[in-house]
């Protein structure tokens, strides 16, 4: 029978649409629409924002969805209300604000999943629907998924059960005992034909119909969906011991990818300005007092720039530009040595703490031996650790290039990484 004929919503429009993607090549451009506006009541806490090795559970989420290389718009839906929070804890520390759109969603999953489809742009064919409380989804599954969307229209990661499974009734005795071949424990993500995910949850608006998933709901309109066999791996924090089994995981991926347990990490960084007249000179912190300063949008201290990028580097959370870029005017004329102990918050919540800093300043003039010993304690109050873990030398370029001529100042440094007990 015919999704049309059996009510199912749209007809031969949407069964043309569907027909279409699977003429398509297999890479498609998707919209990720992620549910992340539940109440969290088996946890006792919001879920989203407990740590998860070092990042917020909904960081990782993110994170894994932003690496799936057709992920062309990542919209979610959180609890209203929320929304300063999310941005603050989830997505400015990590470089996912320009990445991500957030829209308040309902009281049921459901109603966040409609009322996130509603923002995602109708050009987009394919919109994959994932839990916010599943961090370890890989770009495989989400490439398995929305291929067999082109195709069938609709598709889910799921696996197949291992136990034997009972229907029971309301006082516990067995029912039914269903052959478990015939059954499968649904997971995320779970992708479909764009228009007719939209058609659907407006149908089910129309007739106050409510289901635990949105195949469930596909389904239940009369449209196919087919099953893609999941990953173990891919759990949803739902308790407390959820937590504990997902860092396990995460650290035997990390171990995997790596060769071994990473413990330690190394980043480099390397920052140049230019002296201009009028500025003042301030390196490490420390205000020298010179004919010239250094230009720039912040008090361009090129040595304590130099170690952001180092830190920044060492914990892979991109580039100071990124998080502090030179067009937002909040950072005009800003102290290095706040943006610098931001950095080092920002290296802790993911997990690192610095282990040591070691930084080389490229200067003709002015001297800056006598300054070490001052540089080397205001970059280690700002990072959080004992001045003797941070060393600061100069040297010159023997009069050659822009910095032997005295047009601008560089500086090198080297940052490493712990990772936290």
């Amino acid at each position: 029978m015919s999704p049309a004929a059996r009510g199912g919503p749209l007809g031969t429009v949407g069964e043309r649409a569907i027909r279409a993607r699977a003429e398509q090549p297999a890479s498609v451009r998707a919209a990720i629409v992620v549910a992340g506006a539940g109440s969290s009541r088996r946890m006792g806490a919001s879920k989203l924002l407990l740590p998860l090795a070092g990042r917020p559970v909904l960081t990782r989420t993110l994170q894994a969805i932003h690496a799936f290389a057709d992920a062309a718009e990542i919209v979610v839906a959180i609890k209203p209300g929320t929304e300063a929070t999310i941005r603050e804890q989830v997505l400015a520390p990590y470089g996912l604000e320009q990445a991500v759109q957030l829209v308040p969603g309902g009281e049921e999953r459901q109603s966040s999943v409609a009322a996130a489809l509603e923002a995602v742009s109708p050009s987009i064919p394919v919109v994959a629907v994932h839990d916010g409380a599943r961090p370890l989804a890989s770009s495989l599954l989400f490439a398995r998924v929305c291929q067999e969307a082109m195709v069938t229209g609709g598709a889910t990661v799921a696996l197949p059960a291992r136990e034997t499974l009972h229907t029971v009734d309301g006082s516990g005795l067995i029912l039914d005992t269903p052959p478990r071949e015939s059954v499968w424990l649904a997971q995320t993500p779970q992708a479909f034909d764009a228009a007719a995910l939209r058609e659907v949850h407006r149908w089910a608006a129309d007739r106050s119909r409510l289901a635990t998933d949105d195949a469930a709901l596909f389904a239940a309109a009369g449209h196919p969906v087919r099953i893609v066999e999941g990953d173990p791996g891919n759990i949803k924090i739902t308790f407390p011991e959820d937590l504990a089994m997902a860092e396990a995981i995460i650290h035997q991926r990390e171990g995997r990818e790596g060769g071994g347990a990473r413990t330690s990490r190394v980043g480099m960084g390397w920052d140049v300005h230019r002296l201009e007249p009028g500025r003042r000179l301030v390196i490490g912190g420390v205000s020298i007092p010179h004919a010239a300063g250094l230009a720039g949008h912040s008090d361009a201290d090129v040595l304590a720039h130099a170690v952001m990028d180092a830190v920044l580097g060492a914990a892979a959370l991109r580039d100071i530009g990124v998080h502090f870029p030179p067009s937002d005017p909040a950072y005009a004329g800003a102290d290095s040595m706040h943006l610098l102990r931001h950095v080092a918050g920002l290296a802790h919540q993911s997990g690192w703490i610095v282990s040591n800093i070691d930084a080389t300043v490229v200067a003709e003039a002015p001297k800056l031996a006598p300054h070490y010993p001052e540089m080397c304690r205001r970059l280690a109050e700002a990072l959080g650790i004992p001045t003797g873990c941070v060393n600061v030398k100069a040297t010159t370029s023997e009069g050659m290039g822009f910095a032997g001529r005295g047009e601008g100042i560089s500086a090198y440094a080297v940052a490493l990484l712990e990772r936290q007990g």
